[in-house]
């Protein structure tokens, strides 16, 4: 799930892969606080010295070139200048990274991949080049792609990257036959999920959820994290008018966004919320939300990442409806036998042949329990 940091890849100092590693670092901890910007960290280097460093902390403030840059001061002049990603080469809300680096006179740049904005990808090298700047491309690109890979899933399809997290006994169930669920992991494991949360724009349940558990969905961390927005999917505007998920949160966008239909049947209880400053965005004209469309509407309004977590019920429809890019499912050393709740609601494959297979698998120890990361194959 998270790329080992470069302290245990015995990395030798002095070589391209050290000083990217580094940067590398730096980016991976700025995970969850860039909005729809990538996660970039930025080493200048001369006469074999780190002499600046930096990473993208914050939408539309200085990019981790620029914050590099600034630290070297003059030494940045015939320094050798590593990159997590491609440096910009147009005005947005901060200027160009290309620019700056030509202006400070930088005689070489490693770039560990290219901008995967198809509007902009190549032009930041090509920049550098023309200006007679060395470039190297490709250190340790796939680490840097799969750092950002929400960012180039959102920038190339204009739709978030979804993350389902589940919970599950070894024999696959999420609660008692009776609905009791707290708790199916340890707290090391419960931590993680924090974590993730942090990490991600939004986090998404399904209303059954909220009027089951009442959960307050922030992030709750030793050090305090940025919670997401919180997004409810609620066909038939059912969600209680006291339920935590409509209150505001001390960290990160206090925001609630309610997916719902646009025959939901209760026009007092929009207005209701939206009197509260809620959001309520109807996603198609179905019995159920459009999910497709929810996204889609997630998205457009600058949300480049969404957690699903909740029941069976809202996971088992992001599978059903292909819309899932990673699956992270905690394994806890339990049973619960026949009678529990299943992990995922949906109706399934007939075949075996059919099911959907999890790719680029990963394990991890979470205390006493094991956290599967996958890529669902959506093949044939």
């Amino acid at each position: 799930m998270q790329w080992t940091p470069s302290g245990d890849r015995n990395l030798q100092p002095m070589s391209d892969e050290y000083y990217m590693g580094l940067a590398l670092d730096m980016a991976r901890h700025t995970q969850g606080q860039t909005g729809i910007n990538p996660v970039v960290g930025s080493v200048v280097v001369r006469d074999g010295a780190v002499v600046g460093m930096g990473a993208h902390l914050k939408r539309g403030e200085g990019h981790a070139e620029v914050q590099a840059l600034q630290m070297a001061g003059e030494r940045a002049e015939g320094s050798t200048v590593y990159v997590t990603l491609e440096p910009c080469s147009h005005y947005g809300a901060t200027p160009p990274c290309s620019k700056r680096l030509i202006e400070a006179g930088v005689s070489r740049v490693v770039v560990a991949c290219e901008d995967p904005n198809p509007q902009v990808s190549g032009r930041g090298i090509a920049m550098l080049k023309e200006a007679g700047i060395t470039v190297e491309t490709g250190v340790m690109a796939e680490e840097a792609r799969q750092l950002n890979k929400k960012f180039i899933k959102f920038i190339t399809t204009g739709l978030p990257f979804v993350t389902l997290k589940t919970a599950s006994t070894l024999d696959g169930k999420i609660a008692t036959r009776t609905g009791d669920s707290k708790w199916v992991t340890g707290e090391a494991a419960r931590q993680l999920v924090h974590t993730m949360r942090h990490q991600h724009a939004a986090i998404l349940v399904g209303v059954n959820t909220v009027i089951a558990d009442d959960p307050s969905l922030t992030t709750r961390l030793p050090v305090p994290g940025l919670s997401p927005i919180r997004v409810i999917v609620d066909s038939k505007l059912r969600i209680p008018d006291d339920a935590r998920v409509l209150k505001p949160v001390v960290y990160g966008d206090p925001e609630t966004i309610l997916l719902t239909t646009m025959n939901h049947g209760n026009v007092e209880k929009q207005l209701l919320l939206e009197s509260k400053g809620i959001r309520v965005i109807p996603c198609g004209g179905g019995e159920r939300v459009d999910l497709h469309e929810g996204l889609k509407q997630l998205a457009l309004s600058g949300i480049s990442s969404v957690l699903v977590e909740g029941g069976g019920t809202i996971g088992g429809a992001f599978l059903a409806e292909k819309l899932v890019d990673e699956v992270q499912l905690f394994l806890a050393p339990k049973l619960l036998g026949s009678g529990g709740i299943d992990s995922f609601g949906f109706a399934g494959p007939s075949r075996m042949k059919e099911a959907i297979a999890l790719t680029n698998l990963q394990i991890t120890p979470a205390g006493k329990d094991l956290l599967l990361t996958g890529t669902p194959s959506w093949e044939g």
